[in-house]
This record gives C-alpha cells, sequence and structure tokens, in this order.
C-alpha cells in the first residue's frame, strides 16, 4: 500500500470511524452494554460487509483510476466499474454502513447520531460541491454516468457504459 493511501486512509475515514466515535463515547461518558445478540450478528455482517466494499471501491481507484478518494490526489480516470456501476458513492456507502454497524456494535444512540450527522452532510456536499467537481473534470462521461446511475440508491441491474 502506498504513503498517499495510507494518508488518505488515516485523514478520512480514520478520523470518521474511529477518532471521531471515540471522542464522543469519552465525552458522553460510555459504558458498554450488552446488545442483543440478534443486533450483535447484524452489527458484525454489516461491518464486514463495509469493509469489503471499501477495501473494493478504495482498490478500484487506485488501479482504474489511478489515484485515491482524497481532494489532493483524485483519480484522474472516471471510476465507473463494480459498485459504480449501481451506485454513484460506494465508498461513502461504505461508510455509513461501517458507522451503522459501530453503532449496533457498541449499542450507541451517540455513534447512530454521528451516522445521520454524517449522512445529512454528504448529501448536502455531494450534489453541490463534489459532483460539479467532477463535471468539470470529466464533462460529458461524468454527466451520462450521473444521468444513468443514481446517486444513493443503488440499481437493480449494473448499467453499461
Amino acid at each position: 500500500m502506498s504513503w498517499k493511501w495510507i494518508e488518505t486512509i488515516i485523514l478520512l475515514p480514520f478520523n470518521v470511524l474511529v477518532i471521531i466515535p471515540a471522542a464522543i463515547l469519552y465525552f458522553t461518558d460510555y459504558r458498554f452494554r450488552l446488545n442483543n445478540i440478534y443486533w450483535l450478528v447484524i452489527g458484525v455482517v454489516l461491518l464486514g460487509f463495509g469493509l469489503f466494499l471499501a477495501g473494493w471501491t478504495m482498490r478500484l481507484f487506485a488501479i482504474k483510476g489511478k489515484g485515491t478518494a482524497a481532494p489532493w490526489n483524485p483519480p484522474k480516470k472516471l471510476v465507473i466499474f463494480g459498485p459504480y456501476c449501481y451506485v454513484r458513492n460506494p465508498m461513502i456507502t461504505s461508510v455509513l454502513v461501517m458507522l451503522i454497524a459501530e453503532a449496533l456494535l457498541l449499542n450507541s444512540w451517540y455513534i447512530f447520531a454521528l451516522f445521520a450527522l454524517f449522512l445529512c452532510g454528504n448529501m448536502m456536499y455531494f450534489p453541490l460541491f463534489e459532483e460539479k467537481n467532477l463535471e468539470s473534470r470529466f464533462g460529458k462521461d461524468y454527466l451520462r454516468y450521473k444521468q444513468n446511475v443514481p446517486r444513493w440508491i443503488p440499481r437493480l441491474t449494473p448499467w453499461k457504459k
């Protein structure tokens, strides 16, 4: 793994998934309470899925896009492979899934509130900033992709370019 990816992981998802939740739990005087076994199983499954999806999308950015998820080293090519054929933001989806998993595993409404805040923030950020940047970088290719692949709720069938 290159230093660019380590830097990206530490500064972006690590903060959202580890540093901020740890601070929230610390400042809310969190005490672990064993959750219902079903919620724990669902949490483990969601965490596994989120990690898998995060790894897959980061690998696609590196191999197909020749870049990272970080704004200082964005992909040089438009990535429309794998999960990106179903939904435009699977990397953020992976983080959202892992936040829900954390909330379930830690039995914490505060972490669920972080999930809701992160979701709302991204629902504003993507249409206002990220998509405009992608339109200017990739032009017609991105516009065509944007017309055919939904932002958040996956298509049932993959989009074929």
